[in-house]
C-alpha cells in the first residue's frame, strides 16, 4: 500500500489531504544544507489506514511530520511520547528509532516562534483568542497555558467541543490563565473578548480548500489588534484581515519553525533555517 518514492526516502509528512503540502521542499532544502543524503517525501494516509502506515514507518522510515487529521490519533499507535505532546494531545513530529516510535509536538514552538517573528508578541501574560478546537487549536492552546498566557479564549462551531477543550486546559497543573469558551453564534461576546485581546489565531482548517467558508462571521474579527491564521495560503480570515488594515500573518512561519525544530530532533543537528526559508517561499509562490 505505501511505496516508498525513492530509496533514499527516509522521511516524509502524511495527511489527509497532503496533495498541498510544501513540507518536503522545506525539508529536503534543509537535508541538502547538512550534507546528508536521506529524503524527505509525502505520503496521503487516510485515517483508516493511519496504523498501518505507523508499521511501514516503523521497517522504512526515519521518521516523519503528520498533519491533519492525524495528530491526535498517533498517540494510542507510538511507543513513547513526550510529555509536551501527551499535554497538548497531539503528535506531529515522529522519530523511528530502533524499530521503536518516538512522538514530539513542534507546533507549540513553532507558533511561538511565529508569533514573536510576526508582531513581537510574547506568549507569557498574552491575552489570546483562539479560533477552532481540533488538534491544532489544542496543541496551541496548552502551549499557551504551559507558558503563562493571561487569558485564552477558544470560539468553536460547536460550543460544546470548545467547552471540553477549555476544562481540558484547566486541570493542566499549574495553569494560571482565565478561560473561556464560546459557540461562533455568540457574536457579541465573541466581538468583545476579539476587541480586548492582543492576537486572534485561526486554528481550523478553514481556507485548506478555496471553496471553504470561514471559521466565523467575519465582521466579529473588525476590532482585532493582529491575526495569526495557521494555513499558509490568502485564506478568507486573511483576506478580511488586509481588506481592514489588521496586521496579520499566515502560516508559513510556524511552518518553517517547527519544520525546524524537527529537522533537528531527527538529526541532533541545527537546522539552515535560512535555507529552508527560500525554498518554502519559492515553493509557496508556484
Amino acid at each position: 500500500m505505501f511505496v516508498k518514492e525513492a530509496e533514499n526516502i527516509k522521511y516524509a509528512v502524511i495527511g489527509d489531504p497532503v496533495a498541498h503540502s510544501v513540507s518536503p521542499a522545506m525539508q529536503n532544502a534543509a537535508f541538502m544544507a547538512a550534507g546528508l543524503s536521506e529524503r524527505y517525501g509525502k505520503y496521503h494516509v487516510v485515517p483508516e489506514k493511519l496504523a498501518e502506515f505507523v508499521e511501514f514507518a516503523r521497517r522504512n522510515l526515519l521518521g516523519f511530520n503528520a498533519t491533519v487529521p492525524h495528530k491526535s490519533a498517533l498517540i494510542g499507535l507510538l511507543d513513547e511520547i513526550t510529555p509536551e505532546a501527551l499535554a497538548a494531545r497531539s503528535v506531529n513530529t515522529v522519530t523511528v528509532r530502533g524499530n521503536r516510535l518516538y512522538g514530539d509536538s513542534t507546533d507549540g514552538y513553532g507558533l511561538e516562534t511565529a508569533l514573536k517573528e510576526s508582531f513581537g508578541f510574547n506568549i507569557a501574560g498574552g491575552r489570546i483568542v483562539l479560533l477552532g478546537a481540533g488538534g491544532a487549536a489544542q496543541a496551541a492552546a496548552f502551549e499557551f497555558v504551559r507558558r503563562g498566557a493571561a487569558e485564552v479564549t477558544v470560539i468553536n462551531r460547536t460550543v460544546s467541543k470548545a467547552e471540553a477543550l477549555v476544562r481540558a486546559l484547566a486541570a493542566v497543573e499549574g495553569a494560571n490563565t482565565a478561560l473561556t469558551a464560546l459557540g461562533n453564534d455568540e457574536i457579541n461576546q465573541a466581538a468583545a473578548a476579539i476587541a480586548a485581546c492582543d492576537v486572534v489565531i485561526q486554528a481550523t482548517s478553514s481556507g485548506l480548500h478555496p471553496d471553504d467558508a470561514p471559521p466565523l462571521a467575519l465582521e466579529i474579527l473588525r476590532e482585532a489588534p493582529a491575526i495569526f491564521d495557521m494555513i499558509y495560503k490568502n485564506t478568507p480570515v486573511l483576506q478580511f484581515a488586509k481588506n481592514n488594515n489588521i496586521p496579520c500573518a499566515d502560516g508559513r512561519l510556524m511552518l518553517l519553525h517547527q519544520g525546524a525544530k524537527s529537522f533537528s530532533i531527527w538529526t541532533m543537528r541545527p537546522a539552515a533555517t535560512a535555507a529552508m526559508r527560500d525554498a518554502l517561499d519559492e515553493a509557496l509562490s508556484k
